[in-house]
């Protein structure tokens, strides 16, 4: 029985979509979200935040109806989506609700790439290892360092909200709950690999242990 992808390519084109806007907003039409917090929503924000709205709500409702994912990840589209509704109301921090969608986003493309990999039995070598490799240093760097970055411009500027920098203060701790998965999860594939190896070896060499 054949596989229906359509809702996945769906799913994967809204996601890649909304990165692109984000991406375009942060770097070319500004303001610069470390500079500017707390401003005015532009037309383009706006535009922006409906569309990742939209995004979060049809992958909130995949989640939910296949049970893909855990309470973690079920958090963190449920503050998403709740940041985004508050930054709509509010009429202000679009720049930073988009950087935030942004750099909660970048890293999906790679798992993606991880998902094909082990649906066509590739993941199990080099190039899986490249991708989780890369994987592991965007998220570090973009959801850690560079997040840690934003929240402290967004705590010591005066124009967000409160609710606006409680928001901010719930993803970042949601980044280091994920980063504690992707480090344990780093350290089970790397026991993994040597074990594999390890029998690997003893295939090949034609050692074969006893075994009580």
């Amino acid at each position: 029985m054949s596989l229906d992808l359509t809702p996945v390519f769906i799913l994967l084109l809204t996601r890649d979509g909304t990165i692109l806007i984000t991406t375009y907003i942060g770097y070319v039409d500004g303001p610069w979200p470390f500079d500017d917090p707390g401003t005015l929503n532009t037309p383009l924000q706006i535009s922006a935040l409906v569309f990742s709205l939209g995004y979060f709500m049809f992958d909130m409702a995949w989640c939910v109806y296949f049970r893909t994912e855990g309470p973690v990840m079920l958090a963190h589209h449920t503050i998403s989506i709740l940041g985004i509704l508050l930054t709509l109301w509010l009429g202000e921090s679009g720049i930073e609700s988009c950087a935030v969608i942004f750099g909660s986003e970048i890293t999906n493309p790679l798992l993606q790439t991880r998902w094909f990999l082990k649906q066509t039995g590739h993941y199990y070598s080099a190039l899986g290892d490249i991708v989780d490799t890369l994987f592991v240093l965007l998220f570090v760097v973009m959801r850690i360092f560079v997040g840690g970055t934003m929240l402290y411009c967004e705590l010591i500027s005066p124009r967000p909200r409160f609710f606006i920098k409680c928001g901010g203060v719930a993803m970042y701790a949601l980044s280091w709950i994920f980063m504690v998965d992707i480090v344990r999860f780093a350290i089970r594939k790397s026991t993994n690999k040597r074990t594999r190896h390890k029998d690997k070896t003893i295939a090949v060499n034609g050692v074969f242990e006893k075994k009580d």
